[in-house]
């Protein structure tokens, strides 16, 4: 992860907490809560755990998502959304909305209703 020296707007340094595939799917999964590392694996399909660690690390860096390590043994650990994670949450559920509209005026529901999405017909 390249972090800049110098930015030439706010809006830059938000597009670099969250670019690439799987960060805005990981806030989003987030969202009801805490979930484990293996949770998160199952619930994103196509995602490789050593790409889920290293952006929930990078996430984890731009203090949109921390981590609660539970004594024991297995080791268990779980994450979840800062309060900064909430107010990008709040951004990446308009990003869910407009995706679905999009589905929505080209006929591609059945997308959709495999996954159980709801959406206004």
């Amino acid at each position: 992860m390249k972090i800049r020296e110098e930015y030439t707007c706010p809006l830059e340094i938000v597009h670099d907490m969250i670019k690439g595939k799987w960060k805005t799917i990981i806030v989003f999964q987030l969202k009801d809560g805490s979930k484990s590392l293996a949770q998160l694996e199952r619930d994103i399909t196509g995602i490789t755990q050593k790409m889920l660690l290293q952006h929930l690390n990078e996430l984890r860096h731009w203090g949109v998502v921390d981590k609660i390590n539970y004594e024991g043994y297995p080791l268990h650990v779980e994450y979840y959304l800062t309060e900064r994670g909430q107010k990008m949450l709040q951004a990446v559920k308009i990003m869910q909305e407009i995706g679905i509209d999009y589905l929505v005026e080209h006929g591609q529901t059945d997308f959709l209703d495999s996954k159980g999405i709801s959406y206004k017909k």
